[in-house]
């Protein structure tokens, strides 16, 4: 048994040796990978340089601010401009906790609702055969040519005619519609090997355990850059055609009254578009190394 083995051994070395031979070589040069990756690292130098030009400009005092010709980096980096806005903000009459609530809820609601709704909509329409089943997505492929502009007026009608103008609603329900989401996921779910979906039948798991427990965890890329999309969205709403109480009004739309307030604010304004973008930086962030990590880990045939 022994000699067999060595000998089953032997022939499985050579015909990995046969393998790594028969593998072909790239056809590139050192200097051409040296080429390559010289333009991803200008092309990197100028995707983080307006990150790193607005960082600076928040931390610059006001003299800096108005250097000619103007400098990249801080010469005297301060936090004056954050503290300033933070003093102006207080001397509002609503709260500047108010507008970070109504921002986190808007867009944590939005963002919840869009996923599951058009989760539960693309596990239907990718896994299910029925009448009208392409024809709605026929629908919602083409709703993807039209930008908000011009789909505002219809739905200001209808949202006025629900009632739900001047409230969260106007805000949050439109995104659960967003047809980016249902398209995403539908496209995503369609790679799902129909084999695993009715494994989890045969073994007792009704349509809601196949969905949450199956379904959603294979998809998990898919749902991750719908979260992006969305808190991006939400996030940088200003709110300001459905929503006119103050009370109700979203920390954007605040800031950039702030940031409209003229030279004497140029500081502040810096400081607000710091502000405005470290929360949707970060979401994609952290998300695109979840992304990353799932589609390394993951990946099903039937």
């Amino acid at each position: 048994m022994s000699k067999k083995r060595k000998e089953e051994n032997g022939a499985m070395q050579a015909q990995h040796r046969a393998l790594k031979l028969k593998r072909r070589q790239p056809n590139r040069s050192r200097v051409g990978d040296f080429f390559i990756y010289f333009f991803l690292f200008l092309m990197a130098l100028v995707m983080v340089f307006p990150l790193v030009f607005a960082v600076n400009s928040a931390l610059k005092p006001l003299d800096e601010l108005f250097m000619f010709p103007p400098k990249i980096f801080a010469q005297n980096p301060t936090l004056d401009n954050f503290s300033d806005l933070f003093v102006t903000m207080g001397k509002s009459w609503v709260t500047f906790s108010r507008y970070i609530f109504n921002t986190v809820f808007i867009t944590a609601v939005g963002t919840a609702g869009h996923l599951i709704i058009s989760s539960m909509g693309a596990f239907v329409l990718s896994k299910y055969d029925f009448p009208g089943g392409q024809t709605f997505f026929k629908l919602v492929t083409v709703a993807l040519m039209f930008s908000g502009y011009v789909t505002a007026i219809p739905n200001y009608l209808i949202i006025n005619a629900l009632g739900w103008v001047d409230t969260y609603w106007a805000i949050i329900v439109p995104a659960f519609a967003a047809p980016i989401g249902l398209f995403l996921m539908k496209q995503f779910m369609e790679g799902l090997p129909m084999s695993l979906i009715e494994a989890a039948k045969i073994d007792g798991a009704n349509e809601w355990k196949v969905f949450m427990n199956i379904v959603m965890p294979n998809v998990k890329p898919a749902w991750l850059t719908l979260i992006i999309f969305s808190v991006q969205s939400l996030w940088n709403n200003r709110a300001a055609t459905f929503i006119y109480s103050e009370e109700k009004k979203t920390l954007v739309y605040a800031l950039q009254q702030i940031q409209s307030g003229g030279i004497a604010r140029t500081g502040q304004a810096a400081a607000v578009t710091v502000i405005v973008m470290v929360v949707p930086i970060a979401i994609f962030i952290f998300s695109e190394s979840q992304i990353l990590e799932t589609m390394a880990s993951s990946g099903l045939k039937d």
